[in-house]
């Protein structure tokens, strides 16, 4: 299966605007024969501890773009938004899948980033998320999860594939990357990493700046793909096959306790 990674910029809390920005990018890797498209966290209106004024309904507008794009390109993609299940609920920062089909599956951030006081603004989630995407057993996680290998560890014998979306700032640009080529070595599968660019309104000190460092990592830890600073889409095939030949030859996973 090919799986793209859209690193994309974000028009800081206006989806509409963000939206018409990624359209011809989520064409432009569906063109290229992408089967998989992922977008970075909170796609479509950036890092905003605001849940107040940008949460959405369950199937709100941000979630709408994601079926309309996957049906009309016939192929899955996913990127994490701020979602609601009513008015006046507490959102999650959900981690939306959308299928070919128009159907939907949904990841609720386990991890608050604390921080950045996500935890005030946003609800925790407490459930796992894994889909066959075309054959290849697929785990959703969001940005500070990243962090919490045990959360990777106990999915690691049905998974083939770990998707992790992020508004991950420059200064700690050093642990995404080693954290990203960590989670696939030691689980031996394939790890998809989106982080946005551009500068965003969030975060202790104000504006952040994000510098990407999209990568597709395969199960022996070898980037297969990477994005520098600027926007890009990057792709690279992932076989459940290949995950299943290198926990053959060496099956480190049976030794964990």
């Amino acid at each position: 299966m090919r799986v793209a990674a859209v690193q994309h910029d974000i028009v800081w809390e206006q989806p509409d605007e963000t939206c018409k920005h990624l359209a011809p990018m989520i064409g432009q890797a569906a063109a290229d024969g992408a089967r998989l498209v992922v977008l970075s966290e909170m796609y479509s209106t950036g890092f905003s501890m605001h849940s107040d004024r940008i949460a959405e309904l369950v199937g709100g507008p941000s979630t709408a773009f994601l079926v309309d794009q996957a049906r009309k390109h016939d192929l899955w993609v996913c990127g994490s938004l701020p979602e609601r299940s009513n008015e006046g609920a507490l959102p999650a920062n959900t981690l939306v899948l959308a299928a070919p089909d128009g159907s939907t599956h949904r990841y609720a951030k386990i991890h608050p980033f604390t921080y950045a006081r996500e935890h005030e603004h946003y609800s925790s989630g407490d459930q796992h998320v894994t889909i066959d995407v075309e054959g290849v057993r697929t785990s959703l996680f969001v940005c500070y999860d990243l962090r919490f290998a045990d959360e990777f560890w106990v999915l690691a014998p049905t998974t083939d594939l770990y998707v992790v979306v992020a508004n991950w700032p420059a200064s700690r640009r050093d642990h995404w990357r080693a954290l990203l080529r960590a989670r696939a070595i030691e689980n031996q599968a394939y790890v998809v990493g989106v982080n946005r660019v551009g500068r965003g309104g969030s975060g202790p000190g104000g504006h952040l700046e994000y510098v990407g460092d999209s990568v597709i990592v395969d199960p022996l830890g070898e980037p297969l793909a990477e994005a520098g600073a600027d926007e890009a889409i990057i792709a690279a095939e992932v076989d459940a096959a290949c995950v299943a030949e290198v926990r053959s030859e060496f099956p480190f996973l049976a030794d964990r306790r």
